[in-house]
Protein backbone atom coordinates (compact mmCIF):
# COMPACT_ATOMS: atom_id res chain seq x y z
CA UNK A 1 0.00 0.00 0.00
CA UNK A 2 1.38 3.36 -0.98
CA UNK A 3 2.20 5.47 2.06
CA UNK A 4 3.74 8.43 0.26
CA UNK A 5 0.68 10.67 0.63
CA UNK A 6 2.83 13.77 0.95
CA UNK A 7 4.09 13.33 -2.62
CA UNK A 8 0.61 13.04 -4.17
CA UNK A 9 -1.40 15.78 -5.81
CA UNK A 10 -4.80 16.82 -4.50
CA UNK A 11 -6.59 14.86 -7.22
CA UNK A 12 -4.59 11.71 -6.44
CA UNK A 13 -5.33 12.05 -2.72
CA UNK A 14 -9.05 12.47 -3.47
CA UNK A 15 -9.02 9.38 -5.72
CA UNK A 16 -7.18 7.39 -3.06
CA UNK A 17 -9.68 8.52 -0.41
CA UNK A 18 -12.58 7.46 -2.63
CA UNK A 19 -10.97 4.03 -3.08
CA UNK A 20 -10.49 3.69 0.66
CA UNK A 21 -14.13 4.65 1.32
CA UNK A 22 -15.32 2.12 -1.25
CA UNK A 23 -13.06 -0.51 0.30
CA UNK A 24 -14.37 0.15 3.81
CA UNK A 25 -17.95 0.07 2.53
CA UNK A 26 -17.34 -3.30 0.90
CA UNK A 27 -15.52 -4.40 4.06
CA UNK A 28 -18.52 -3.50 6.19
CA UNK A 29 -20.76 -5.60 3.93
CA UNK A 30 -18.39 -8.57 4.12
CA UNK A 31 -18.14 -8.12 7.90
CA UNK A 32 -21.91 -8.48 8.19
CA UNK A 33 -21.73 -11.59 5.99
CA UNK A 34 -18.88 -12.98 8.10
CA UNK A 35 -20.88 -12.32 11.27
CA UNK A 36 -23.85 -14.26 9.86
CA UNK A 37 -21.58 -17.11 8.80
CA UNK A 38 -19.91 -17.15 12.22
CA UNK A 39 -23.29 -17.39 13.95
CA UNK A 40 -24.30 -20.15 11.55
CA UNK A 41 -21.09 -22.04 12.32
CA UNK A 42 -21.62 -21.70 16.06
CA UNK A 43 -25.25 -22.86 15.97
CA UNK A 44 -25.04 -25.57 13.32
CA UNK A 45 -21.52 -26.91 12.90
CA UNK A 46 -19.81 -26.53 16.25
CA UNK A 47 -22.19 -28.84 18.17
CA UNK A 48 -21.05 -31.62 15.84
CA UNK A 49 -17.51 -31.25 17.23
CA UNK A 50 -18.60 -33.09 20.38
CA UNK A 51 -18.29 -36.44 18.58
CA UNK A 52 -15.12 -37.62 16.80
CA UNK A 53 -16.94 -38.48 13.60
CA UNK A 54 -18.80 -35.17 13.65
CA UNK A 55 -15.54 -33.36 14.39
CA UNK A 56 -13.97 -34.80 11.25
CA UNK A 57 -17.07 -34.04 9.20
CA UNK A 58 -17.36 -30.43 10.42
CA UNK A 59 -13.68 -29.47 10.38
CA UNK A 60 -13.30 -29.57 6.62
CA UNK A 61 -16.29 -27.33 5.73
CA UNK A 62 -15.28 -24.88 8.47
CA UNK A 63 -11.74 -24.74 7.11
CA UNK A 64 -12.96 -24.29 3.54
CA UNK A 65 -15.37 -21.56 4.65
CA UNK A 66 -12.68 -19.68 6.58
CA UNK A 67 -10.22 -19.91 3.68
CA UNK A 68 -12.85 -18.71 1.18
CA UNK A 69 -13.69 -15.72 3.38
CA UNK A 70 -9.98 -14.90 3.76
CA UNK A 71 -9.53 -15.05 -0.02
CA UNK A 72 -12.45 -12.63 -0.49
CA UNK A 73 -10.91 -10.19 1.98
CA UNK A 74 -7.51 -10.38 0.31
CA UNK A 75 -9.02 -9.67 -3.10
CA UNK A 76 -10.92 -6.71 -1.63
CA UNK A 77 -7.75 -5.23 -0.12
CA UNK A 78 -5.85 -5.76 -3.35
CA UNK A 79 -8.63 -4.06 -5.33
CA UNK A 80 -9.19 -1.03 -3.12
CA UNK A 81 -6.03 -0.68 -1.02
CA UNK A 82 -3.39 -1.91 -3.46
CA UNK A 83 -2.01 -4.37 -0.88
CA UNK A 84 -1.40 -7.81 -2.33
CA UNK A 85 -0.83 -10.93 -0.28
CA UNK A 86 -0.91 -14.50 -1.59
CA UNK A 87 -4.17 -16.33 -0.98
CA UNK A 88 -3.79 -18.60 2.05
CA UNK A 89 -3.52 -22.23 0.97
CA UNK A 90 -5.65 -24.88 2.66
CA UNK A 91 -2.72 -27.20 3.24
CA UNK A 92 -2.93 -27.79 6.96
CA UNK A 93 -5.29 -27.25 9.90
CA UNK A 94 -2.99 -24.49 11.17
CA UNK A 95 -3.46 -22.49 7.95
CA UNK A 96 -7.23 -22.87 8.20
CA UNK A 97 -7.07 -21.82 11.86
CA UNK A 98 -5.18 -18.67 10.87
CA UNK A 99 -7.85 -17.86 8.29
CA UNK A 100 -10.59 -18.41 10.89
CA UNK A 101 -8.82 -16.13 13.41
CA UNK A 102 -8.52 -13.43 10.77
CA UNK A 103 -12.24 -13.67 9.92
CA UNK A 104 -13.18 -13.41 13.60
CA UNK A 105 -10.81 -10.51 14.28
CA UNK A 106 -11.90 -8.61 11.18
CA UNK A 107 -15.62 -8.57 11.99
CA UNK A 108 -15.44 -5.68 14.52
CA UNK A 109 -12.90 -3.88 12.34
CA UNK A 110 -15.19 -4.13 9.32
CA UNK A 111 -18.17 -2.88 11.30
CA UNK A 112 -16.02 0.00 12.57
CA UNK A 113 -15.17 0.87 8.97
CA UNK A 114 -18.85 0.93 8.08
CA UNK A 115 -19.56 3.21 11.06
CA UNK A 116 -16.81 5.59 9.95
CA UNK A 117 -18.15 5.68 6.38
CA UNK A 118 -21.65 6.39 7.68
CA UNK A 119 -20.36 9.17 9.93
CA UNK A 120 -18.40 10.69 7.03
CA UNK A 121 -21.49 10.70 4.82
CA UNK A 122 -23.53 12.25 7.63
CA UNK A 123 -20.98 15.01 8.18
CA UNK A 124 -20.76 15.65 4.44
CA UNK A 125 -24.56 15.94 4.22
CA UNK A 126 -24.49 18.57 7.00
CA UNK A 127 -21.87 20.55 5.12
CA UNK A 128 -23.90 20.39 1.90
CA UNK A 129 -27.05 21.34 3.80
CA UNK A 130 -25.31 24.40 5.25
CA UNK A 131 -23.97 25.47 1.84
CA UNK A 132 -27.34 25.05 0.15
CA UNK A 133 -29.12 26.83 2.98
CA UNK A 134 -26.67 29.74 2.92
CA UNK A 135 -26.33 30.31 -0.84
CA UNK A 136 -29.57 28.92 -2.34
CA UNK A 137 -32.48 29.35 0.08
CA UNK A 138 -33.49 31.85 2.71
CA UNK A 139 -32.79 30.69 6.25
CA UNK A 140 -34.32 31.83 9.49
CA UNK A 141 -31.55 30.53 11.77
CA UNK A 142 -28.19 31.40 10.18
CA UNK A 143 -26.10 30.68 13.28
CA UNK A 144 -27.53 27.18 13.62
CA UNK A 145 -26.91 26.47 9.94
CA UNK A 146 -23.32 27.72 10.13
CA UNK A 147 -22.76 25.70 13.30
CA UNK A 148 -24.14 22.57 11.67
CA UNK A 149 -21.86 23.11 8.65
CA UNK A 150 -18.75 23.51 10.81
CA UNK A 151 -19.73 20.48 12.89
CA UNK A 152 -20.19 18.44 9.71
CA UNK A 153 -16.80 19.60 8.44
CA UNK A 154 -15.21 18.61 11.75
CA UNK A 155 -16.80 15.15 11.52
CA UNK A 156 -15.56 14.74 7.94
CA UNK A 157 -12.00 15.64 8.99
CA UNK A 158 -12.11 13.16 11.89
CA UNK A 159 -13.52 10.46 9.64
CA UNK A 160 -10.77 11.05 7.08
CA UNK A 161 -8.23 10.20 9.78
CA UNK A 162 -10.36 7.24 10.83
CA UNK A 163 -10.56 5.94 7.26
CA UNK A 164 -6.79 5.98 6.87
CA UNK A 165 -6.22 4.41 10.29
CA UNK A 166 -8.78 1.67 9.71
CA UNK A 167 -7.27 0.81 6.33
CA UNK A 168 -3.83 0.50 7.92
CA UNK A 169 -5.25 -1.72 10.67
CA UNK A 170 -6.93 -3.99 8.12
CA UNK A 171 -3.74 -4.34 6.10
CA UNK A 172 -1.60 -5.05 9.17
CA UNK A 173 -4.11 -7.55 10.49
CA UNK A 174 -4.11 -9.42 7.18
CA UNK A 175 -0.32 -9.41 7.01
CA UNK A 176 -0.08 -10.64 10.59
CA UNK A 177 -2.62 -13.46 10.37
CA UNK A 178 -2.65 -14.37 6.67
CA UNK A 179 0.86 -13.44 5.55
CA UNK A 180 3.80 -15.81 5.62
CA UNK A 181 4.98 -16.86 9.06
CA UNK A 182 8.39 -15.95 10.43
CA UNK A 183 9.74 -19.38 9.50
CA UNK A 184 8.34 -19.06 5.98
CA UNK A 185 9.92 -15.63 5.60
CA UNK A 186 13.27 -16.95 6.81
CA UNK A 187 13.13 -19.90 4.41
CA UNK A 188 12.18 -17.61 1.53
CA UNK A 189 15.00 -15.23 2.44
CA UNK A 190 17.50 -18.08 2.57
CA UNK A 191 16.38 -19.26 -0.85
CA UNK A 192 16.65 -15.73 -2.25
CA UNK A 193 20.15 -15.30 -0.82
CA UNK A 194 21.25 -18.64 -2.25
CA UNK A 195 19.96 -17.67 -5.69
CA UNK A 196 21.46 -14.18 -5.55
CA UNK A 197 24.81 -15.60 -4.39
CA UNK A 198 24.88 -17.98 -7.34
CA UNK A 199 23.92 -15.14 -9.68
CA UNK A 200 26.66 -12.92 -8.29
CA UNK A 201 29.23 -15.66 -8.78
CA UNK A 202 28.04 -16.11 -12.37
CA UNK A 203 28.24 -12.36 -12.96
CA UNK A 204 31.77 -12.23 -11.53
CA UNK A 205 32.89 -15.15 -13.71
CA UNK A 206 31.31 -13.56 -16.78
CA UNK A 207 33.08 -10.31 -15.98
CA UNK A 208 36.42 -12.10 -15.66
CA UNK A 209 35.91 -13.83 -18.99
CA UNK A 210 35.00 -10.52 -20.63
CA UNK A 211 38.12 -8.85 -19.25
CA UNK A 212 40.23 -11.80 -20.45
CA UNK A 213 38.74 -11.50 -23.95
CA UNK A 214 39.35 -7.75 -24.00
CA UNK A 215 42.98 -8.22 -22.96
CA UNK A 216 43.57 -11.13 -25.33
CA UNK A 217 41.83 -9.73 -28.41
CA UNK A 218 42.85 -6.12 -27.92
CA UNK A 219 45.82 -5.20 -25.75
CA UNK A 220 47.71 -8.46 -26.18
CA UNK A 221 47.45 -8.37 -29.96
CA UNK A 222 48.74 -4.80 -30.07
CA UNK A 223 51.65 -5.70 -27.79
CA UNK A 224 52.51 -8.60 -30.10
CA UNK A 225 52.50 -6.24 -33.09
CA UNK A 226 54.59 -3.77 -31.08
CA UNK A 227 57.19 -6.45 -30.35
CA UNK A 228 57.30 -7.48 -33.99
CA UNK A 229 57.82 -3.88 -35.14
CA UNK A 230 60.62 -3.31 -32.62
CA UNK A 231 62.28 -6.58 -33.66
CA UNK A 232 62.14 -5.64 -37.35
CA UNK A 233 63.54 -2.20 -36.54
CA UNK A 234 66.48 -3.73 -34.69
CA UNK A 235 67.25 -6.10 -37.58
CA UNK A 236 66.84 -3.49 -40.30
CA UNK A 237 70.01 -2.29 -42.08
CA UNK A 238 68.22 0.74 -43.56
CA UNK A 239 68.08 3.67 -41.10
CA UNK A 240 65.07 5.24 -42.87
CA UNK A 241 63.14 1.95 -42.79
CA UNK A 242 64.06 1.49 -39.13
CA UNK A 243 62.76 4.99 -38.37
CA UNK A 244 59.45 4.17 -40.09
CA UNK A 245 59.17 0.95 -38.11
CA UNK A 246 59.90 2.81 -34.86
CA UNK A 247 57.23 5.37 -35.74
CA UNK A 248 54.73 2.56 -36.32
CA UNK A 249 55.80 0.97 -33.03
CA UNK A 250 55.26 4.25 -31.22
CA UNK A 251 51.76 4.58 -32.71
CA UNK A 252 50.98 0.96 -31.80
CA UNK A 253 52.12 1.56 -28.20
CA UNK A 254 49.82 4.58 -28.01
CA UNK A 255 46.89 2.49 -29.20
CA UNK A 256 47.76 -0.29 -26.75
CA UNK A 257 47.78 2.21 -23.88
CA UNK A 258 44.41 3.62 -25.01
CA UNK A 259 42.86 0.14 -25.10
CA UNK A 260 44.39 -0.71 -21.74
CA UNK A 261 42.83 2.43 -20.24
CA UNK A 262 39.52 1.42 -21.83
CA UNK A 263 39.68 -2.01 -20.23
CA UNK A 264 40.62 -0.50 -16.87
CA UNK A 265 37.71 1.93 -17.17
CA UNK A 266 35.27 -0.91 -17.79
CA UNK A 267 36.65 -2.82 -14.81
CA UNK A 268 36.11 0.11 -12.43
CA UNK A 269 36.16 3.86 -13.19
CA UNK A 270 38.28 5.87 -10.76
CA UNK A 271 36.08 8.92 -11.36
CA UNK A 272 33.30 7.12 -9.47
CA UNK A 273 35.37 7.29 -6.29
CA UNK A 274 36.89 10.69 -6.99
CA UNK A 275 33.88 12.71 -8.20
CA UNK A 276 30.80 10.57 -7.59
CA UNK A 277 28.09 8.87 -9.61
CA UNK A 278 26.93 11.93 -11.53
CA UNK A 279 30.39 12.69 -12.90
CA UNK A 280 30.90 9.03 -13.81
CA UNK A 281 27.63 8.96 -15.77
CA UNK A 282 28.48 12.20 -17.52
CA UNK A 283 31.78 10.62 -18.55
CA UNK A 284 29.86 7.64 -19.95
CA UNK A 285 27.71 10.06 -21.95
CA UNK A 286 30.80 11.84 -23.30
CA UNK A 287 32.47 8.59 -24.35
CA UNK A 288 29.36 7.26 -26.12
CA UNK A 289 29.14 7.93 -29.89
CA UNK A 290 25.36 8.47 -29.64
CA UNK A 291 23.77 11.52 -27.97
CA UNK A 292 22.97 10.64 -24.34
CA UNK A 293 20.68 12.78 -22.17
CA UNK A 294 21.30 12.27 -18.44
CA UNK A 295 18.64 13.33 -15.92
CA UNK A 296 20.09 13.13 -12.41
CA UNK A 297 17.74 13.93 -9.52
CA UNK A 298 19.47 12.58 -6.42
CA UNK A 299 19.85 15.01 -3.53
CA UNK A 300 21.51 12.62 -1.08
CA UNK A 301 24.19 10.23 -2.38
CA UNK A 302 23.54 6.54 -1.84
CA UNK A 303 25.96 3.99 -0.41
CA UNK A 304 29.04 3.24 -2.48
CA UNK A 305 27.92 -0.27 -3.46
CA UNK A 306 24.54 1.08 -4.62
CA UNK A 307 26.16 3.77 -6.76
CA UNK A 308 28.59 1.21 -8.18
CA UNK A 309 25.75 -1.10 -9.27
CA UNK A 310 23.82 1.87 -10.69
CA UNK A 311 26.85 2.95 -12.68
CA UNK A 312 27.49 -0.48 -14.17
CA UNK A 313 23.80 -0.96 -15.04
CA UNK A 314 23.76 2.34 -16.93
CA UNK A 315 27.19 1.80 -18.51
CA UNK A 316 26.48 -1.74 -19.74
CA UNK A 317 22.98 -0.82 -20.90
CA UNK A 318 24.34 2.11 -22.93
CA UNK A 319 27.05 -0.13 -24.41
CA UNK A 320 24.41 -2.70 -25.45
CA UNK A 321 22.33 0.04 -27.08
CA UNK A 322 25.29 1.24 -29.13
CA UNK A 323 26.23 -2.30 -30.24
CA UNK A 324 22.87 -3.90 -30.96
CA UNK A 325 19.86 -1.55 -31.08
CA UNK A 326 20.50 0.77 -34.03
CA UNK A 327 19.26 3.68 -31.91
CA UNK A 328 19.88 7.37 -32.59
CA UNK A 329 19.53 8.65 -29.04
CA UNK A 330 19.66 7.40 -25.45
CA UNK A 331 17.95 8.76 -22.35
CA UNK A 332 19.23 8.02 -18.84
CA UNK A 333 17.21 8.96 -15.77
CA UNK A 334 18.12 8.56 -12.10
CA UNK A 335 16.10 9.71 -9.12
CA UNK A 336 15.84 8.82 -5.49
CA UNK A 337 12.41 8.18 -3.97
CA UNK A 338 13.00 8.02 -0.23
CA UNK A 339 15.11 4.89 0.23
CA UNK A 340 14.83 3.62 -3.36
CA UNK A 341 17.13 4.67 -6.19
CA UNK A 342 15.26 4.32 -9.47
CA UNK A 343 17.06 4.38 -12.80
CA UNK A 344 16.02 3.87 -16.38
CA UNK A 345 17.81 3.70 -19.73
CA UNK A 346 15.64 4.25 -22.81
CA UNK A 347 16.53 4.25 -26.50
CA UNK A 348 14.65 4.64 -29.77
CA UNK A 349 16.14 1.54 -31.37
CA UNK A 350 14.55 -1.45 -33.03
CA UNK A 351 13.61 -3.22 -29.76
CA UNK A 352 13.36 -6.95 -29.34
CA UNK A 353 16.00 -7.15 -26.59
CA UNK A 354 16.09 -10.55 -24.91
CA UNK A 355 15.98 -10.24 -21.08
CA UNK A 356 17.58 -13.68 -20.88
CA UNK A 357 20.58 -12.56 -22.93
CA UNK A 358 24.03 -12.69 -21.41
CA UNK A 359 24.49 -8.94 -20.93
CA UNK A 360 21.07 -8.26 -19.46
CA UNK A 361 21.24 -11.34 -17.25
CA UNK A 362 24.50 -10.04 -15.78
CA UNK A 363 22.85 -6.69 -15.02
CA UNK A 364 19.90 -8.44 -13.39
CA UNK A 365 22.34 -10.41 -11.22
CA UNK A 366 24.09 -7.22 -10.10
CA UNK A 367 20.75 -5.70 -9.12
CA UNK A 368 19.53 -8.87 -7.40
CA UNK A 369 22.66 -8.91 -5.26
CA UNK A 370 21.35 -5.74 -3.57
CA UNK A 371 17.76 -7.07 -3.29
CA UNK A 372 16.74 -4.74 -6.10
CA UNK A 373 14.36 -5.09 -9.02
CA UNK A 374 15.35 -5.21 -12.68
CA UNK A 375 13.03 -5.13 -15.69
CA UNK A 376 13.36 -4.91 -19.48
CA UNK A 377 10.56 -3.68 -21.74
CA UNK A 378 11.55 -4.08 -25.38
CA UNK A 379 8.70 -4.77 -27.81
CA UNK A 380 9.58 -5.43 -31.46
CA UNK A 381 10.09 -2.09 -33.16
CA UNK A 382 11.06 -0.40 -29.90
CA UNK A 383 11.52 1.57 -27.83
CA UNK A 384 13.54 -0.36 -25.27
CA UNK A 385 13.42 0.66 -21.62
CA UNK A 386 15.61 -0.89 -18.93
CA UNK A 387 14.62 -0.06 -15.36
CA UNK A 388 16.16 -0.90 -12.00
CA UNK A 389 15.18 -0.15 -8.42
CA UNK A 390 17.96 -0.30 -5.83
CA UNK A 391 17.27 -0.08 -2.09
CA UNK A 392 19.47 2.52 -0.39
CA UNK A 393 18.69 1.58 3.23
Amino acid sequence: MDRALGRRTGREVAALGARYLAGLTAGAATAVLELILALFAVMILLPALAWPRGRRAAARPLAALATTVAGIELRRMARFYGDRLPRPPLTSPSEAARAARHAAARIPLGLLGGLIVGSALTGLSWVLFALLGWFVTDIDYPLEVVGAGFLGLFIVILCAQGVHGTVLLEVRLARRLLGPSRQDRLELRIAQLAVSRAEVMDAVNDERRRIERDLHDGVQQRLVVLGMLLGRARRSRDPEHADRLLLQAHEESRRALAELREVAWRVYPTVLDEAGLRAALETVAERTPLPVRVEYDIARPAARQVETVAYFVVSEAVTNVVKHSGATRIGVSLRRDREILRLSVEDDGSGGADPAGGGLTGLASRVAALDGRFAVHSPPGGPTTITAELPCA
